[in-house]
């Protein structure tokens, strides 16, 4: 679970990365997947540097995995009229926002189905 949490956390930064550069550098919220991304990243180096911990460092991420999944499909699905219409102000914004939220929330199905097949190995 560490490494996807790794994995996830790349994929979040470079889609800010992503956007950032493909604004021209002019749109510092861009980089907004990548906070998400980075803190994913940290704390799966984290589960694995600290194994009594990892369990701790595991919801962490699956807690920043559901604000991001939130706060990205929060944004941009209210918008996806718009997008599709092709009226919407920022389209990319707009479907950097869905692209954020759908990774954050698969993440989050991972991590919630990890949880599950780990208590039903402890036998609970």
């Amino acid at each position: 679970m560490p490494l996807l949490s790794i994995v996830f956390g790349i994929l979040l930064d470079l889609l800010g990365i992503y956007g950032f550069v493909s604004s021209g550098g002019a749109s510092y919220t861009a980089l907004i997947p990548s906070f998400f991304g980075t803190l994913l990243v940290v704390a799966g180096v984290l589960a694995l540097a600290f194994p009594p911990a990892r369990k701790h460092f595991m919801h962490l991420a699956a807690t920043v995995g559901l604000l991001g999944a939130f706060g990205g499909l929060g944004m941009g699905l209210p918008k996806l009229g718009a997008l599709i219409a092709g009226t919407a102000a920022r389209p990319q914004a707009v479907t950097l926002q869905i692209i954020m939220g759908l990774l954050s929330l698969v993440f989050v199905a991972l991590c919630v189905r990890s949880f599950i097949l780990a208590r039903k190995a402890q036998g609970r």
